[in-house]
């Protein structure tokens, strides 16, 4: 890796924290000073650059007099510290493995948009001394974050992939940091250093596991990536209450953290539905005004999320221009929704329409004056988790997670 001398390496941090002090994010002297004082390259060597498509190359500092201008020194350091999320993992391949041709398929583990972190730390409030939990070590550039802030032995970080575990553990000690980095199923946080006064995820869930909230101490903040299958996560602020239960609100900032458990649902461990057989026939066929791509609205597929079966899933599809949805749940129902000149046909397949939720929670949305994520409030105890919206004119509503 070539090698930046001081001066440049402080200004590039600089310029970081002035761009995430640009945006949507107020940063506290804290967290700006933490940002300005834990080297981000440390944690991200090599990462993704996407070329085309799916193709992702592997991309670390080059070497001093590189002909590729476009992988010089300079570009690779502006990249690290340029604010943008980093892919690090694509299909399970780490950045430093891949070859270097590059490898197709979906990122898997980043290293988060860093005013995004900035935001959620802020949130968090990490005062010195507060024992913490981070949900998902990733690269460990977050986890050096909160060891600056709270202090490195009062954090423990948990992440299911041993790689990520062992480097992330040699960076942190690299930068000066040795908090307790575990291997473990972050489903179930990590008992044996609780009760936590903060606990982060930097992975998404469908809803808040019940082990995160048992494992913090009264008065403890929670900061939680939620999304289900739609696009347009959130982010949950939430407070142990003495009585065991955690209850919050909705960041205002939509985000699309990877989930933490692809292959399940991370709250109960159920398989994800199967699709329809190819070429099985309808059950029935209409039309709908609303199209597919009204799901890629991230700010009404949030809203839209509250009213589906919460072990629905979606793929989707482009053939000529045009989307076509296909919406699945585990009893066997499904919908296929094909984008037309004047909105989409509608195939239902099983007992259930499942594109007539979507219509409906779109009237509401619309009839609500679009309700933005923040006015959203959250409960979550032992007997579920509710979101609630309370309207102007004093109509309540709530829905399961």
């Amino acid at each position: 890796m070539s090698i930046l001398d001081d001066r440049a390496l402080i200004a590039a941090r600089v310029r970081l924290v002035e761009r995430i002090a640009s945006g949507d994010v107020v940063l506290s002297s804290r967290i700006a000073e933490a940002f300005l004082n834990v080297p981000r390259h440390v944690f991200t060597p090599v990462f993704y650059r996407r070329e085309s498509g799916d193709r992702f190359i592997p991309w670390s500092a080059p070497s001093e007099g590189d002909p590729d201008p476009d992988r010089g020194a300079g570009a690779w350091w502006d990249a690290v510290y340029s604010g943008e999320s980093l892919i690090t993992e694509v299909d399970g391949v780490h950045a430093e493995h891949a070859p270097p041709a590059g490898v197709s398929g979906v990122p898997t583990s980043s290293s988060t948009a860093p005013d995004l972190m900035a935001d959620m730390l802020d949130a968090l409030d990490p005062v010195p001394g507060a024992r913490t939990l981070e949900i998902g070590t990733g690269s460990g550039y977050n986890t050096a974050l909160l060891s600056r802030l709270v202090g490195a032995d009062n954090v423990t970080t948990v992440d299911h992939t041993p790689h990520l575990v062992d480097t992330a553990r040699e960076r942190l000690k690299t930068a000066g940091f040795t908090p307790d980095v575990v291997p473990a199923d972050g489903t179930t946080g990590w008992a044996p250093n609780a009760p936590y006064d903060r606990l982060i995820a930097t992975a998404s869930v469908p809803r808040v596991p019940r082990a995160w909230i048992e494992q913090c101490a009264p008065g403890a903040v929670l900061v939680v990536p939620l999304k289900g299958t739609l696009a347009g996560g959130s982010i949950a602020w939430l407070k142990k209450l003495p009585d065991g239960t955690a209850a919050g609100r909705l960041m205002h900032t939509p985000a699309a953290f990877m989930p933490l458990l692809p292959d399940t649902d991370h709250a109960e461990g159920r398989p994800r539905p199967a699709h329809p057989q190819a070429g099985h026939a309808a059950d029935e066929t209409r039309t709908s005004p609303l199209t597919p791509k009204t799901l890629d609205d991230w700010t009404f597929s949030f809203f839209a999320q509250l009213h589906l079966d919460p072990h629905t899933t979606r793929t989707f599809t482009h053939t000529d221009g045009r989307q076509t949805t296909t919406l699945c749940t585990p009893d066997g129902c499904a919908a296929t929704v094909t984008e037309t000149d004047h909105g989409a046909e509608v195939a239902r397949f099983g007992g259930r329409d499942l594109w007539a939720p979507i219509e409906r929670a779109h009237r509401l949305w619309l009839e609500l004056n679009r309700p933005r994520r923040e006015w959203f409030t959250l409960e979550a105890g032992p007997t579920g988790q509710h979101v609630r919206l309370a309207a102007p004119d004093g109509r309540a509503y709530t829905w399961m997670l």
